[in-house]
This record gives structure tokens, C-alpha cells and sequence, in this order.
């Protein structure tokens, strides 16, 4: 069973000058995601705001994503969403190779920049159960990226 958890930029990526996540003190839960290019937000829009990274789950895993807190202060700023879930099959997605896309809506009156680095959102990542019931799921594979699982 493939155990590994890592963040890694998505192929083709100009990861100059920025971080891939990481957790900024022994006790954070989250890891830092930042935006991979400035980007502005006109009041009421939504902006898929792009990450430059991709991360491996295991199987019973996935990374939650939330806003930080200093968006919503500062910036007026919330993840359209309200959490985010990315999904272990996510990883190797050929539509976009994986890379998180985080989904931000300005409820400001301003149009706001966010610079290319600045830390928009954190992962956690987190354990889920299945149910007992379940029918059987083989042979389905996810078939696109950003809410690829279909609108049901």
C-alpha cells in the first residue's frame, strides 16, 4: 500500500522564489498554499486562484482546504466554496496535472490584488471512513479536474 503524503509543483511550473507548503510551527495543522501569480478579484467575482502544486494522498485520505483567516479580515476575501476537498485520484488528474485551484470570492467593495506568494489558503489533511453499504466502485475513474466528479 502506497503510504506517501508530499506537495510537489506541477510539471512546467515556474516555482522561482516560492515554497512548496509547509506548516509554519510545530502546532499548526495547516500547510501553507500560496498564489502562483498575482492575481485581482473585482468585488462579487469568483477567481479560481491556481497553486502551482499538486499533492499525494494515500487512499482514505484527502487534503481539506480553508481559507486563512487573514483573508476574510484584511482582505474581504472567502473561499467561494467554504472548504475545499481534494481527493487522493486527484493527483495524477491529465487535465491540469493535479494542481490545486483555490476558489475565491471577494465580498469587498474594492477590487483586491493578491501578489504572486502571498499565502491564500492551508491543507490539512485528514482521514475519512466508507460506508459498509457501499456498492462496488471499481472501474470508475475520475473523469476531469477542478469539480470533476460530476454535478449530480
Amino acid at each position: 500500500m502506497d503510504n506517501l503524503r508530499f506537495f510537489e509543483w506541477v510539471q512546467g511550473v515556474n516555482d522561482a522564489g516560492l515554497e512548496l507548503p509547509q506548516r509554519q510551527t510545530q502546532g499548526a495543522a495547516g500547510y501553507d498554499l500560496f498564489s502562483m501569480q498575482e492575481v485581482r478579484i473585482s468585488p462579487g467575482e469568483i477567481v479560481l486562484v491556481p497553486t502551482g502544486v499538486r499533492v499525494k494522498l494515500p487512499i482514505g485520505e484527502f487534503l481539506a482546504i480553508y481559507a486563512r483567516s487573514s483573508l476574510a479580515i484584511k482582505k474581504k476575501l472567502m473561499l467561494a466554496n467554504g472548504v475545499g476537498v481534494i481527493d487522493a485520484d486527484y493527483y495524477d488528474n491529465p487535465l491540469n496535472g493535479g494542481e490545486i485551484m483555490i476558489p475565491l470570492l471577494n465580498l469587498g467593495k474594492e477590487e483586491v490584488l493578491l501578489p504572486r506568494g502571498e499565502r491564500i489558503a492551508q491543507g490539512i489533511f485528514m482521514s475519512y471512513l466508507t460506508s459498509t453499504a457501499e456498492s462496488s466502485l471499481s472501474g470508475k475513474k475520475r473523469i476531469g479536474g477542478f469539480g470533476s466528479t460530476g454535478d449530480r
